[in-house]
Parts: structure tokens; C-alpha cells; sequence
């Protein structure tokens, strides 16, 4: 079974974003903890894909370590980048199986809303042309926002994943009103995504209490999580963060069913 292709009988699959493994290891240099390692682990404990953001200023995830991931990843790739031309040079080069174009700000700690993909569709469009090209499956961070989804129909992109911050941040804040305007927006761009024949992903800021909403969303394919499940590592181990997100996705999967 392709799990890029097939339905997943699990609930949406489980990408593992591993950027903040190599914060870690910036923060003192030197090579320890290794994200290649804190990955592999994932992968034991049941992440369908590995997830990381080679950004401008590297300040995390480094191109040496894309590319061992690209050596000895047992899972696909999902290469998070700016739609640059430096950024998509590389891409070019490592062709990992996925792509998912998001915005980038030098400043910003991490991404801090959804590509315009509306007000930079030309660039976008050729981009997701290029990587298409390339051999890997393109997928677009956007707010859930009906003018944004329409765009990205448009765009050539098979894919797109939407951008959940909002909703798990009044889900953290136990603002139960805001919430469920948040998941109303989203199940709204879900079901208009899906009606535009897009794969639906979703992800940012999810954690072991919200993940289970969103799990349990029909339509979402996959669900992009990091810097909850690598905090959860610091505690248990990043194999068994791993398996406890799995399970945490597929206990609410078969409870929507």
C-alpha cells in the first residue's frame, strides 16, 4: 500500500516534523541530538512521514542533514520550503517525495500564517509547475479561507494543508467559543477542498488535546505535528511521542467512524 496513494485505514497519516530536534543541537553546535536519530525513532513509533523546513537562515534543519535524510529515510520526505529560487534549486536536486510550499519571514520564531497563494499566484503557479516536474507531490500551507482554496485549485498543486495554529491555540486556552469557530472554519475549507478535488493535509501547533479534533475531521489525509510531539519527546522518548500521537489519531479516527 502507497500511503501517499491509498486511503489510510488508520485515520489521517502521521507526519513528524523534526526541526526542533536540530534546534536543539544548534543551540550548543556539535552534531548531538541528531535528527537523523530523533527521525529514524519516529519512524518506529509510527510516523508515516518525515517532516522538516529547510529555511533561509538554517536555523535548524541544515542542508547536510536533508541530505542524510534523503539516504536513509524509510518514509517520505516532506520538504517544507519557501517558493524561492535558491529554495527550489535544492529541491530540485534532493527530490524528496513531497513538498509543501509555506511562507517565510527571516524574524518570524516559526511560520506565523498561510502562503498567499491568491496575491502570489503566478509565482506559486510556476512553482508548483517546476516541482511537479521534479517528481514530487506539492502541497500549499494556507489559511482556511474560501478565496485562498480557490487558488490553490487553480495552482496545479494536488494537495493542500491548512494551516491550524488559531484552532489549537483556543483549544490550549480552553476558549471552547473560539474553538469551534476556528474548527468551523476549517471543516468549511475541507469540505470546499475536497469538492476541488484536493488532497486535504492540516498541521501547526497541534497537540495531544487538539490533534483528536482534527483526527476526527473526515476528509484530512494527513497531519503534520512537531514541536508538541518533540516537547512530549523530552519526557518519553521521541519513539514513544510518536506512538502516543499515533495512537491519540487513531483512537479519534475510529471514534468518528
Amino acid at each position: 500500500m502507497n500511503p501517499l496513494v491509498d486511503p489510510a485505514p488508520r485515520g489521517p497519516l502521521l507526519g513528524v516534523n523534526i526541526d526542533h530536534v536540530a534546534t536543539l543541537r544548534n543551540a550548543r553546535g556539535g552534531s548531538a541530538p541528531d535528527p537523523l536519530q530523533a527521525a529514524l525513532a519516529a519512524v518506529r513509533g509510527g510516523a508515516d512521514i518525515l517532516t522538516f523546513h529547510l529555511r533561509e537562515d538554517r536555523r535548524h534543519i541544515r542542508d547536510a542533514d536533508v541530505q542524510r535524510l534523503r539516504e536513509q529515510s524509510p518514509v517520505p520526505l516532506n520538504f517544507e520550503a519557501a517558493a524561492t529560487s535558491d529554495m527550489l534549486d535544492i529541491i530540485e536536486q534532493v527530490r524528496p517525495q513531497m513538498v509543501c510550499l509555506v511562507p517565510e519571514r527571516r524574524q518570524e520564531l516559526t511560520t506565523e500564517g498561510g502562503l498567499d497563494v491568491r496575491g502570489q499566484f503566478e509565482r506559486v503557479h510556476d512553482a508548483c509547475t517546476r516541482l511537479a516536474r521534479a517528481g514530487c507531490r506539492v502541497s500549499l500551507f494556507i489559511e482556511a479561507e474560501a478565496l485562498q482554496v480557490e487558488a490553490c485549485a487553480a495552482s496545479g498543486a494536488p494537495c493542500v494543508e491548512l494551516h491550524t495554529g488559531a484552532f489549537a491555540l483556543a483549544v490550549e486556552a480552553g476558549d471552547a467559543a473560539r474553538a469551534e469557530q476556528q474548527l468551523q472554519r476549517l471543516r468549511a475549507a475541507v469540505e470546499q477542498a475536497r469538492a476541488a478535488g484536493l488532497r486535504v493535509h492540516a498541521g501547526h501547533g497541534l497537540d495531544l488535546r487538539s490533534t483528536p479534533t482534527l483526527a476526527a475531521l473526515p476528509g484530512i489525509r494527513e497531519l503534520h505535528i512537531g514541536h508538541a510531539l518533540v516537547g512530549h519527546a523530552l519526557f518519553v522518548g521521541m519513539e514513544q511521542a510518536a506512538r502516543d500521537f499515533r495512537a491519540c489519531i487513531e483512537r479519534a479516527a475510529g471514534a468518528g467512524r
